[in-house]
């Protein structure tokens, strides 16, 4: 009987070329302040409702013309305060003061998870939000789940930030002025090949 040569299956590392990269169902927004992210996150919630979103997207508050704060909504109409100049609180990014109590409440009134939501969407993933150790651990869950999930991040930053944008299922777009308007065909052009 001839020798038959047997070997151990080769592992990951060893086909790393020939293996599958990760499918990349994890789509990030960034670009300059005032471009357009929020605008573009509540376009994308509206073309695509039949996917049941679950989320978040911020709005600036205004008093007398001047930004004061941030403010969050729910994709269910919920609302939550993020940051105010005016408010009490140790935590500070920049001039506004974080309240991560009122963010990380509205958090747990959003169904990420619910079996009918196909679409978690975020807005942001920012300095501000990351104060928040719950939201930072919930992120991980909703890049690591089945769920497609779209999010604004900062354009800059670091520690979290920078290790969400290195991993291998993010599809990172940078919106500009130029791109903006383009911005939303081209990224549900992507999510219909996910």
């Amino acid at each position: 009987m001839p020798y038959q040569y047997k070997r151990e299956p080769l592992s990951d590392k060893e086909t790393g070329h020939l293996t599958r990269s990760p499918i990349k169902k994890n789509f990030l927004i960034t670009g300059l302040p005032g471009v357009g992210k929020t605008t573009l996150v509540k376009k994308l919630f509206e073309e695509l409702k039949h996917l049941h979103p679950a989320g978040f997207y911020t709005e600036e508050i205004r008093e007398e013309g001047q930004r004061k704060g941030f403010e969050l909504i729910s994709l269910n109409g919920k609302r939550g305060l993020l940051s105010h100049i005016h408010i009490k609180s140790p935590h500070r990014v920049g001039k506004y003061k974080v309240d991560i109590e009122a963010f990380e409440n509205l958090l747990n009134e959003i169904p990420f998870f619910s079996p009918s939501t196909q679409l978690i969407i975020i807005d942001e993933i920012g300095k501000m939000e990351c104060l928040s150790d719950p939201f930072k651990n919930l992120l991980k869950k909703i890049l690591d789940s089945e769920k497609l999930a779209i999010a604004t991040i900062a354009l800059k930053g670091s520690g979290l930030i920078a290790e969400i944008k290195e991993r291998d299922d993010i599809k990172l777009f940078e919106m500009t002025r130029h791109n903006r308007d383009s911005l939303l065909l081209e990224i549900l052009g992507h999510l219909q090949m996910s």
